[in-house]
C-alpha cells in the first residue's frame, strides 16, 4: 500500500460506548474514500504560477521540492494535497498575492528569493509554513507535518437498526464553546460514511436524524494518522400518522396534522393522509383535524422501532370552542 498508512479506530458514540461496530459500515467501505491511500505516486498538477512581485531583475528562481506527512514519522503523502504560495505583502484588496498552487502530492516550485507563506492543505487539516528563499545556494526539500487524521460518521436508532443515509445529516463543531455557549462550526450538512480531514484534536458532533427532534451530540477526538469510525446512537424512530374510520381503514385524506410533546409544545405540523416523521423517544399526543373536526391520540415512541399509528375518528370535537364530546 503506496501512501500514508491508517489505523483504523473504531467507537461507538452518542451514548459513548466503545466496542465493535457492526459489520454493516465496514472499515473498507470507509477506506475507498481516501484516495491516498492505494494511490501510485502521481506528478502534481499546476494551478497557477506567477514570478515573485517586486523581485530584482536578474534573480535567479530556486527549484524548491515540499511534500508532507501526517505525522512526523509517517509516509509521504502520495495524493490528497493541496499546495498554496503566497506572497508575504497584502495586495490592494488586502488579501496576500496567490504566487504559485498545485494538487496532488509532493510538489515542486520554481521561486524567486525573497519570503513566502507556504499552505498545505489536505480536506479541512492543514498548514502554513513561512519559507525564505535566498538569493545563493539551493533550497533543502520542504517537508511539512500535517498532524491530521480524520473520521467517518454514521449512525443507528436504538442498538443497531440502520438509518437511511439520506435521513441523516451531521455537522461539525469545534470542542471549545464561546463564552455565549455557542461553539465555531467547522463543517455543515455532512452526510454519512464521507471521510472528513481535519486536524488532530476533539470535536463537537451534532447528529440530526429527520428533520423534526431527533438529535444527539458527542465529541470525538481526531488522532494524526488515524481515521476513526464513528456510529452515533439515537434514540428516535419513524412515526407514520394516518386518521382512520375503523382501525386497519384507509387514511383520510386533506388532514391537518399537529404532533405535541406530553409538555404541550408543538414539535411538527403537516396536512396529508399519512403524515410521516422521525421522533425522538417518549411520549407524544397526535391531532387531526379534517372538516371542522378534531381527533386526536396518545402515543409513546420506542427507540429503534419504527410503527404506523391510527388515530380512529372518534369522539369529535368542534374547532370553534365547543366541548368535548361525551365518552
Amino acid at each position: 500500500m503506496s501512501g500514508t498508512s491508517f489505523a483504523a479506530r473504531w467507537i461507538i458514540a452518542g451514548t459513548m460506548v466503545f466496542g465493535p461496530v457492526s459489520g454493516t459500515f465496514s472499515q473498507e467501505d470507509a477506506f475507498k474514500s481516501f484516495h491516498q491511500l492505494n494511490s501510485t505516486a502521481k506528478m502534481p498538477k499546476l494551478n497557477a504560477f506567477s514570478a515573485m512581485p517586486g523581485g530584482a531583475p536578474g534573480m535567479v528562481a530556486k527549484d524548491v521540492i515540499f511534500d508532507a506527512r501526517l505525522t512526523k514519522d509517517g509516509e509521504v503523502m502520495q495524493e490528497g494535497l493541496v499546495w498554496r504560495v503566497f506572497s508575504p505583502l497584502a495586495g490592494e484588496d488586502g488579501k496576500l498575492p496567490l504566487v504559485a498552487s498545485s494538487e496532488g502530492g509532493s510538489a515542486a516550485f520554481q521561486l524567486a528569493p525573497g519570503d513566502y507563506f507556504v499552505n498545505c492543505a489536505f480536506g479541512r487539516a492543514g498548514v502554513t509554513k513561512k519559507l525564505t528563499i535566498p538569493e545563493k545556494g539551493s533550497v533543502a526539500k520542504q517537508t511539512l507535518v500535517l498532524d491530521a487524521g480524520g473520521f467517518v460518521l454514521n449512525a443507528v436508532a436504538g442498538s443497531d437498526q440502520r438509518i437511511p443515509p439520506n435521513q441523516l445529516s451531521f455537522s461539525v463543531y469545534s470542542a471549545e464553546a464561546r463564552d455565549n455557549g455557542d461553539r465555531a462550526l467547522v463543517m455543515a450538512d455532512v452526510k454519512p460514511n464521507t471521510v472528513v480531514r481535519l486536524n488532530a484534536g476533539t470535536y463537537h458532533i451534532v447528529s440530526e436524524y429527520g428533520d423534526v427532534n431527533a438529535v444527539v451530540r458527542a465529541d470525538i477526538q481526531v488522532e494524526a494518522g488515524k481515521l476513526t469510525q464513528a456510529v452515533l446512537q439515537h434514540r428516535a424512530a419513524q412515526i407514520t400518522l394516518k386518521l382512520v374510520s375503523q382501525p386497519g381503514g384507509e387514511a383520510i385524506a386533506d388532514t391537518a396534522w399537529s404532533v405535541l410533546t406530553a409538555a404541550g409544545d408543538v414539535v411538527n405540523e403537516s396536512v396529508s393522509a399519512f403524515s410521516t416523521m422521525v421522533l425522538a423517544e417518549g411520549e407524544y399526543l397526535a391531532v387531526a383535524r379534517n372538516k371542522n373536526k378534531i381527533y386526536q391520540r396518545q402515543f409513546s415512541v420506542k427507540s429503534g422501532r419504527n410503527t404506523e399509528v391510527e388515530v380512529l375518528m372518534r369522539e369529535p370535537r368542534q374547532m370553534a370552542g365547543a366541548a368535548s364530546d361525551k365518552n
